[in-house]
């Protein structure tokens, strides 16, 4: 027995008439009386009681026909299903985001663009520092990921930067030059003179690894008091006055009653990427369409 033995069947269980249902099936009617006396052979009971107007369901026929419309509902949904999936209009996507990836309203954006443009995949959404992201992608528990500077990029990663902002100064709000009317640019000799909260794995590249290489190139030797994973763990210990730091400019403005933002004279050979990573030959379509989406959102290839 087969799908298109079932279709011929429920044809002919509808319409009680095996001409008229060869028409709707579009076949001749010798064909599809042949179809029906082999199905009825090979389930070893009678189908249909023939007469001179037609067919008539016998309670084999009747039980039958229940059973193949829901076999073939649920057949014909799959098929739905997967021609939604292979389109990329259905599915899972697992995106990942870092703290200050997410801060950027780029990221957002996105991804409103895209639950709007394709509402039937299954957004997710997990936060991780980069290099947790990183490995996510690689080892597939996610499709694609928001992060800044890349610390690893491991072969069959694909790596876009989608757009660069600068960075500024992070200071406890009662701190020395955070009140006015020292509104101005920091220096980098005047960020140094307190103890730095970096956002980094140690020894890792990124952000955080050029501001130190920057601060050696120019003969200062800063000091620092902790290394956290993620950029609110260093904002909220900058609000608790431990230390300061530099973030991405977007993220200004949080913790405001407690931490003072300021620009950073003389930096401008460090900023802040945001970083779209992929799997190269990725297989799911909607992540395809998800990345080509945010590169074409971005104005990058």
């Amino acid at each position: 027995m087969d799908l298109r033995a079932l279709r011929y069947f429920t044809a002919v269980a509808r319409t009680g008439h095996l001409t008229r249902a060869a028409q709707a099936l579009g076949i001749q009617q010798p064909p599809l009386s042949q179809q029906i006396k082999a199905l009825e052979a090979s389930l070893g009971v009678q189908l249909f009681r023939r007469h001179p107007r037609g067919m008539a369901l016998t309670e084999a026929g009747l039980q039958l026909q229940a059973e193949a419309q829901r076999l073939l509902a649920q057949v014909d949904g799959l098929r739905q299903r997967m021609g939604d999936l292979a389109a990329g209009r259905a599915g899972p996507l697992a995106v990942g985001f870092t703290s200050s990836a997410a801060a950027h309203r780029f990221v957002p954006d996105a991804l409103r663009a895209f639950r709007r443009a394709h509402p039937g995949v299954t957004l997710q959404l997990r936060e991780g520092n980069a290099a947790e992201l990183t490995e996510a992608v690689e080892g597939a528990q996610l499709h694609c990921a928001f992060l800044r500077v890349p610390v690893a990029r491991p072969a069959g990663l694909r790596f876009h930067t989608l757009l660069r902002e600068s960075i500024v100064a992070a200071l406890p709000a009662d701190h020395r030059h955070a009140r006015p009317p020292q509104r101005g640019a920091l220096t980098l000799a005047q960020l140094c003179e307190d103890g730095l909260i970096l956002v980094r794995r140690p020894d890792a590249p990124g952000l955080y690894a050029d501001l130190l290489a920057l601060c050696h190139a120019r003969g200062l030797q800063p000091r620092v008091v902790a290394e956290v994973e993620r950029m609110m763990t260093n904002l909220n210990m900058v609000a608790a006055g431990a230390g300061v730091s530099v973030v991405p400019r977007s993220m200004a403005g949080v913790h405001a009653h407690a931490i003072c933002y300021r620009p950073l004279a003389q930096c401008r050979s460090i900023d802040a990427p945001l970083t779209l990573v992929s799997r190269e030959g990725e297989d799911s379509p909607p992540a395809r369409h998800f990345a080509a989406g945010v590169r074409q959102l971005a104005g990058v290839r």
